[in-house]
């Protein structure tokens, strides 16, 4: 395991004001769509959602909301040859508890995270939200990801429970030779349709795949909420289709003026600010393993798990490694309501297990009780293959020291610096989204950003940058977390999204909330 990193029939639009519209002839007929037709044409077939499963969670998951259904969606898989090969994008609809006003497409970030699971989710917990009485809630799996075809498909249930096959080196200690990753990428390729389908997942595609799907639900502008990567996905849909966006809120942005480097070492650096937050708690309690001084907690931390490196412990039937004791940690601290079992997770390495630990990525990772996997970590390989600067290995070495200087909790103790090859170096296609994007975008409408000013992996200034780059307002939320939009959490939070969603009225300057 890898340290992270790791919803029948035409709709109504939704006029500024809040008051529905006809969509009437909505096909697009500029460059951007010419030669599609047959795309933007078609109609989705709804039924039930029980062979879009990929997982026994996932099925019990889709079962939670009343009325969940799902549908298919055809693309082409190369938009610069629209007659060849298509690709089948899955899509989830969770209908409006009253009278619908339109869509609301979400994405719940990764890259790699399953829309569907995202709608369900997000229909859940905004049960009580006037937004899910006044909008259906649809999510798609994006190119590469869970019920979507080609899927992303780069190891078996097995390696992935054994940790054998990694995807990737950056903020790690994995050692890779250029023979590793060339024969990563093969093996992708051969699981997953050929070198062709790896090719075509990055996020301008998947952003190209949501105007097709707002096409096709009957809308001539979309409503959109992302989360985390989702809010990359919204804002280079911003940049590509600025015209056709309605309402657009992104939770806890990323800069998008950062290159990968630069982001990941922050992000790291939020992992550490978050680790001395648990530490500080954990030295008010009787027998915190990371002992009673927090300015001590990080080498005490160190002194536990870096031995896992030449000594893994048993946990499940399988090893916890030093790797995989970092990414349980990880996993936990995007939400604080995991600090205790993190805890737990150290006392146990301390006694010889790491149970707890390996438990916390499995949860992360959507790993379900039979030991059956999405392709979560696979797709996010996949996507930021496309997406993210290609680092040179010396590039490589530099960001595995700064990340152990932002965030030394994450440090083995030994020079790994040699082997940390990118595992996207003999990928078929050169990265296609490049940084910065979504810059001075004309015709925009009024977009919203929301913000946690302790968010451990995307930080508050990042959702600022992406706040200015887009002329967005800004909900800041004072309080620890990653994301809370679709959480249903916060009262205050509920109604500015509401508000902007179903009125399309943005919240005052120096607007704020409190966790």
């Amino acid at each position: 395991m890898l340290a992270v990193l790791a919803l029948a029939g035409p709709l109504a639009a939704c006029a500024p004001g809040g008051e529905p519209q006809p969509t009437g002839e909505s096909s697009p007929t500029d460059s951007s769509t010419a030669g599609l037709a047959q795309f933007y044409g078609q109609d989705l077939a709804w039924e039930a959602c029980e062979d879009y499963a990929t997982t026994s969670t996932e099925q019990k998951v889709y079962e939670l909301v009343e009325g969940t259904e799902c549908a298919r969606m055809a693309v082409p898989l190369d938009y610069e040859d629209p007659e060849g090969e298509e690709a089948s994008v899955a899509v989830l609809r969770v209908p409006a508890r009253g009278e619908s006003q339109g869509p609301l497409v979400i994405n719940p970030g990764g890259p790699g995270g399953s829309g569907l699971m995202g709608a369900v989710n997000t229909a859940a917990g905004m049960a009580e939200s006037p937004v899910t009485e006044k909008f259906d809630v649809v999510g798609f799996d994006p190119r590469g990801v869970g019920a979507t075809t080609p899927a992303i498909d780069c190891y078996s249930d097995a390696e992935a429970d054994s940790g054998e096959v990694a995807l990737g080196s950056q903020g790690t200690t994995v050692q890779f030779t250029e023979e590793d990753t060339r024969a990563l990428t093969e093996r992708c390729a051969e699981g997953s349709g050929g070198m062709e389908a790896l090719a075509h997942v990055g996020t301008r595609d998947t952003a190209r795949d949501m105007d097709v799907l707002r096409e096709v639900l009957g809308q001539e502008k979309l409503t959109y909420l992302g989360q985390s990567y989702g809010t990359r996905l919204g804002a280079v849909y911003a940049e590509q289709f600025p015209e056709r966006v309605r309402a657009m809120i992104l939770d806890s942005a990323a800069d998008p003026s950062q290159g990968t480097l630069e982001r990941r070492v922050k992000a790291y650096a939020g992992f550490q600010a978050a680790f001395n937050e648990l530490a500080k708690a954990c030295a008010s309690e009787p027998d915190c393993p990371l002992g009673d001084d927090p300015a001590q907690a990080t080498e005490r931390f160190q002194e536990i798990v870096q031995p896992l490196r030449e000594n893994p412990v048993p946990a499940q039937g399988v090893e916890l490694t030093f790797d995989g004791a970092v990414g349980g940690v990880i996993s936990g601290l995007y939400a604080p309501q995991n600090w205790e079992d993190i805890i737990t997770g150290i006392r146990e390495v301390e006694q010889g297990r790491g149970d707890t630990l390996l438990q916390l990525s499995y949860a992360f990772s959507l790993r379900d009780p039979e030991g059956g996997w999405p392709n979560q970590n696979e797709a996010n390989h996949a996507i930021n293959c496309l997406d993210e600067d290609r680092l040179s290995p010396e590039e490589g070495a530099e960001l595995r020291q700064q990340t152990y200087e932002q965030a030394p909790f994450m440090d083995p103790g030994v020079d790994v610096s040699d082997g940390a090859r990118d595992g996207c170096e003999h990928w078929p296609a050169e990265p296609t989204l490049g940084f910065p994007h979504a810059e001075d975008i004309e015709g925009l409408p009024e977009t919203l950003v929301v913000a946690l000013t302790q968010d451990p992996t995307t930080p508050y200034e990042g959702s600022e940058a992406m706040a200015a780059s887009l002329g967005s307002s800004l909900l800041t939320v004072e309080g620890q977390g990653h994301t809370i939009v679709a959480a249903g959490l916060s009262d205050c939070v509920n109604q500015v999204a509401a508000d902007y969603l179903i009125e399309l009225k943005t919240p005052e300057e120096g607007a704020s909330c409190t966790l």
